[in-house]
């Protein structure tokens, strides 16, 4: 599988770092830089190959640290049998990273995209003392807005029995993202550097349990989580932050953007009108400028 890497050095020239969690999975992460401490959480389908840039950017003047959830990127991809693909367990794992890798009493900004929202604030709600600033690129972490509904693909992919053939055999997830996340299309390297990870049915098995795992109704097992996490962001309302929106998100719409306004209305906002999901990709020289903007004036 890492053979891949080879042919996007250029792309991604880090120096891979590993940690064996619980249970014996083995955790893959950067660490670059040195000084204040930032952590970037990544989403679904993707990995810390997102955050290849900004990393680049930061690690002059920071430390930057950015973890592959456990079946994504680099690290262990263990069956159902072995790891248990749901939102708490993830929020644990990220406890034991934060304890091995970011220990306390110091405190560090907190960046999330995606599936990295509900799981970084699910740490942080819990532990705000540490949290000194939020970057909050297309995500959420709390349950969908009223009178919002998902997109049609993602509730197809996470109700259909046509979807673990679709995902873990045929790729669709990744290939369909790649479609429609991107408003900007990436080059062919680029494009490797998403999907190489996940180059079999075996190592798609996050892709798949990840959309499995959306919590839309009380009987979904991460739905409690998400509420409580959802009650529990006033302990963050005075953080700094930053909210960095892709207008033309197919997932998370303006709704998703206004529940954030709500949460945290002191919050400077940045909005890009032509790009999409992956906000990272699409408006990167205006993204990072506003993300080192936000650092140093806070």
């Amino acid at each position: 599988m890492t053979s891949f890497l080879e042919k996007i050095r250029h792309l991604y020239d880090f120096d891979s770092r590993f940690l064996d969690l619980q249970g014996g999975h083995r955790l893959h992460y950067l660490d670059e830089g040195t000084g204040e401490p930032i952590l970037l959480l990544h989403g679904n389908p993707t990995w810390s190959f997102i955050y290849r840039d900004l990393i680049r950017a930061l690690r002059p003047s920071y430390r930057v640290v950015a973890p592959d959830f456990i079946g994504c990127g680099l690290s262990s991809k263990p069956d159902d049998g072995q790891y248990r693909y749901e939102m708490e367990r993830r929020a644990a794992d990220l406890a034991e990273f934060i304890d091995a890798v970011l220990p306390g009493p110091g405190t560090f900004t907190l960046g999330v995209h995606d599936w990295g929202g509900p799981i970084g604030f699910r740490w942080a709600v819990r532990n705000p003392d540490r949290i000194r600033r939020l970057i909050v690129f297309n995500t959420a972490a709390f349950r969908v807005p009223e009178g919002r509904s998902l997109h049609w693909t993602i509730r197809f992919c996470r109700r259909s029995m046509l979807a673990a053939p679709l995902i873990r055999g045929l790729n669709a997830f990744c290939l369909g993202a790649g479609r429609l996340g991107f408003r900007h299309p990436l080059g062919r390297e680029g494009r490797l550097g998403y999907r190489g990870p996940y180059d079999s049915g075996a190592n798609r098995i996050a892709v798949l349990r990840f959309v499995q795992d959306i919590p839309l109704s009380p009987g979904d097992p991460s739905y409690a989580p998400l509420r409580e996490t959802e009650e529990g962001l006033a302990a963050l309302r005075d953080k700094p932050a930053l909210i960095l929106w892709g207008d033309k998100d197919f997932v998370f719409d303006s709704g998703f953007l206004e529940k954030w306004r709500t949460c945290f209305p002191r919050a400077r906002v940045r909005r890009f009108p032509e790009a999409g999901h992956y906000v990272l990709e699409d408006a990167f020289p205006e993204v990072a400028a506003a993300v080192g903007e936000f650092l140093s004036a806070t």
